[in-house]
C-alpha cells in the first residue's frame, strides 16, 4: 500500500514546467530587483509577535539587531560594532555605531532597552519572550511579578547597551541577531500602537524599508539609503510573493519570473536534478528543522502515556524520510536534531524493527482500553508543507487499529490553533533559533512554556533542563540535558518523525547566497552575476 501511495503522490506532482511570458512587472528595468517566493504572507512584521520562517525572512531584511547574520548565517556585528564580556561572563557591554531609522531619527541605546523591555512585558504577548529568559529578572518580568524596568538591560549612555545575565550564555551573539529580539522604533510604536507595521508607518533600520504590502499578492521592499552600510547593498528592490503551490513556484523560477523560492516539493528532487530539470538551481543543506507530531493532552486519550507511546512507535520514519520525501531528510527518534551539540538520546523502542514496534503499539493500545470494538479516533492537523505526509501517518496508525481524520490549513491559521490548543494532534516543526540543545528542550517545559502546545507537564523534566541551564561544567550540563531528553522521549508528548534539510531553488545568476545550517539568507548580501 505504501508503494501505491508513493506512486500516486509522485504522479500528481510530476507535471512538467510549462512555458509562458516572463512576468516581472513589479521589477523596474532600471533597478536590480529580486523576486522571491516565500510560501505564505507573513502573519505580522512585528518582531515581538512574529513566529514563523516566512516572517523571519522579511524581518531580517528590515531590521538589524545588536548583532546580525552574515551570508553564511553566522552572527556578526550589527548596530553594535563591538562588545566586551565580563570575566564571570554575566555582563555583556555592546558599543553602538552611529545609525539612523529609515525616517531619519537617530538610533540610540535606549531604543534597544525599549524593545527588549517590550518583549519581556506580558502585555505584549511576545511569542519569543523565552529567548530572554537568561536575562537578569526576565522570568519574573515576563510573569508579571516585576515591572519591565527591572529586566537586566540598560543604557548608561546613548551609544552603550549593557545586558546582565543570570547564568553564562555563550551563544548570546546568536540570540541578539534573532528576529524576535531586533529593535523596533519607539517613536513609531508609541504613535501608531499595533498599527506601526503598516506600509507608510513601518520604520526600519536595516538594508531595506517596506514600500508595499498587499495580502495574498506581494510584499515589496526597497533599499534603505539611511542604512549604515547602504553602499554595500546591491539590490534596489526585493519582491516577496506568497506562493504555497511548490510546483507553480518551481515553474516560475524556471521561466525567470522568480529568482528564487524558499522551498520545493521534496519528492521532485530527482526530476529537478535530472535531464531537462533545474539541477543548477537546487540547493539543499543540513538544517536543524525537526518535524514532529504533538499530542494535545487536554484531549483525554492523550493523557494516557501508553496511547502516546503507541502512536509514536508506530510511525514508519524510514519510509517517510527515505522513500516518500527523499531529498536528504533523515528519520528522527530524538527531539534535538543533529548539529546542536547534544549527547545521543532515544526512547527504549528505537532499536526495534518496524514490525516489532507495531506489535508493541497494538499491545499498549489494548492495555489502554482501545481495540476493534473501541477504536481510538482523533484528528491530525497540519499545514500545506506537510500535507503529503499525513496520509502515511494515517495509514501507519490505521495498521494498529487507530482511525485518524486529516485536516490541512494555511500556516498562520495552523500555528494559531496550536498556540490556543484548538487541536487534538498536530504535525508541526521547530527550527533552531540558536545553536544549543536547550532551544528544543525548553519548548516542552511546563514551568516556562514556549511551544509546549500539548500541555506536557513533568516536574522532573523541568528540573533537569533548569539545572542544565545553571550548570557551568560543559560535560555535566550535556549529561543533564541528555537525561531530560530521554525522559521526554519516553513520556512521548511529542513524536519526532524526521529532520529536514533546507530546500531552496536559486537562480545560478545569484551571488551572495551561502547555504548554511540556519538557512538564513539576508538579501543584504545578495546580488546578480552580470
Amino acid at each position: 500500500m505504501r508503494r501505491a501511495l508513493l506512486a500516486t503522490v509522485l504522479a500528481l506532482l510530476a507535471a512538467g514546467c510549462g512555458k509562458g511570458p516572463v512576468t516581472r512587472g513589479d521589477c523596474p528595468t532600471d533597478e536590480r530587483c529580486l523576486r522571491a517566493g516565500n510560501v505564505s504572507d507573513p502573519g505580522t512584521l512585528d518582531p515581538a509577535r512574529a513566529f514563523v520562517k516566512q516572517e523571519q525572512t522579511v524581518i531580517n531584511d528590515l531590521l538589524v539587531g545588536l548583532t546580525t547574520f552574515d551570508a553564511a548565517g553566522r552572527p556578526v556585528p550589527g548596530i553594535a560594532e563591538r562588545w566586551t564580556v565580563s570575566p564571570d561572563r554575566l555582563t555583556w557591554t555592546f558599543h553602538l555605531r552611529p545609525a539612523q531609522w529609515s525616517d531619519g531619527v537617530a538610533m540610540t541605546a535606549q531604543d534597544f532597552v525599549f524593545s527588549l523591555r517590550r518583549v519581556a512585558d506580558p502585555k505584549t504577548g511576545a511569542l519569543y519572550a523565552n529567548l530572554i529568559y537568561p536575562f537578569l529578572n526576565a522570568r519574573a518580568v515576563i510573569r508579571g511579578r516585576l515591572p519591565p524596568e527591572r529586566l537586566g538591560v540598560e543604557a548608561p549612555d546613548s551609544r552603550t547597551v549593557v545586558i546582565r545575565l543570570e547564568h553564562p550564555v555563550p551563544y548570546l551573539p546568536d540570540l541578539m541577531a534573532h528576529y524576535g529580539l531586533v529593535p523596533v522604533p519607539p517613536h513609531a510604536v508609541r504613535r501608531w500602537g499595533d498599527g506601526w507595521t503598516a506600509p507608510g508607518r513601518f520604520v526600519s533600520n536595516g538594508p531595506f524599508r517596506l514600500a508595499e504590502w498587499r495580502l495574498g499578492d506581494r510584499l515589496i521592499l526597497v533599499k534603505n539609503p539611511r542604512f549604515h552600510d547602504a553602499s554595500s547593498v546591491c539590490l534596489d528592490r526585493v519582491v516577496y510573493l506568497p506562493i504555497n503551490d511548490y510546483v507553480s513556484a518551481e515553474r516560475q523560477v524556471k521561466r525567470g519570473e522568480l529568482d528564487l523560492n524558499s522551498a520545493f516539493a521534496a519528492n521532485r528532487i530527482r526530476y529537478l536534478r535530472g535531464a531537462g530539470g533545474m539541477g543548477a538551481y537546487v540547493r539543499t543543506h543540513p538544517w536543524t528543522d525537526l518535524v514532529y507530531v504533538v499530542f494535545n493532552q487536554k484531549h483525554p486519550p492523550f493523557q494516557d502515556v501508553r496511547v502516546r507511546q503507541a502512536l509514536a512507535m508506530a510511525i514508519d520514519r524510514q519510509f517517510i524520510a527515505r522513500r516518500l520525501l527523499g531529498a536528504g531528510q533523515a528519520p528522527a527518534d530524538a527531539f534535538v536534531p543533529p548539529g546542536m551539540g547534544a549527547l545521543p538520546a532515544a526512547p527504549d523502542w528505537a532499536g526495534l524493527s518496524f514490525a516489532q514496534r507495531q506489535a508493541r503499539a497494538k499491545a499498549l493500545l489494548a492495555q489502554a482500553g482501545y481495540g476493534p470494538e473501541r477504536p481510538l479516533r482523533f484528528q491530525l492537523k497540519t499545514f500545506i508543507a506537510f500535507e503529503r505526509v499525513t496520509p502515511v501517518l494515517q495509514a501507519d496508525w490505521r495498521a494498529i487499529g487507530v482511525e485518524v481524520t486529516l485536516s490541512t490549513t494555511d500556516i498562520p491559521v495552523f500555528f494559531g490553533e496550536l498556540q490556543t490548543g484548538a487541536f487534538e494532534a498536530g504535525l508541526t516543526d521547530w527550527i533552531a533559533d540558536y545553536p544549543d540543545p536547550t532551544n528544543f528542550l525548553n519548548l516542552m517545559r511546563s514551568d516556562e512554556p514556549g511551544a509546549n502546545y500539548g500541555g506536557f507537564e513533568d516536574p522532573e523534566y523541568d528540573r533537569l533542563v533548569g539545572a542544565a541551564e545553571r550548570e557551568a561544567d560543559a560535560g555535566a550540563r550535556a549529561r543533564l540535558l541528555q537525561a531530560a531528553e530521554r525522559r521526554l522521549l519516553q513520556a512521548a508528548p511529542v513524536a519526532p518523525v524526521w529532520v529536514n534539510p533546507s530546500q531552496n531553488l536559486v537562480n545560478p545568476r545569484i551571488t551572495g547566497w551561502v547555504d548554511n545550517v540556519a538557512d538564513v539568507h539576508p538579501k543584504r548580501w545578495v546580488c546578480f552575476r552580470e
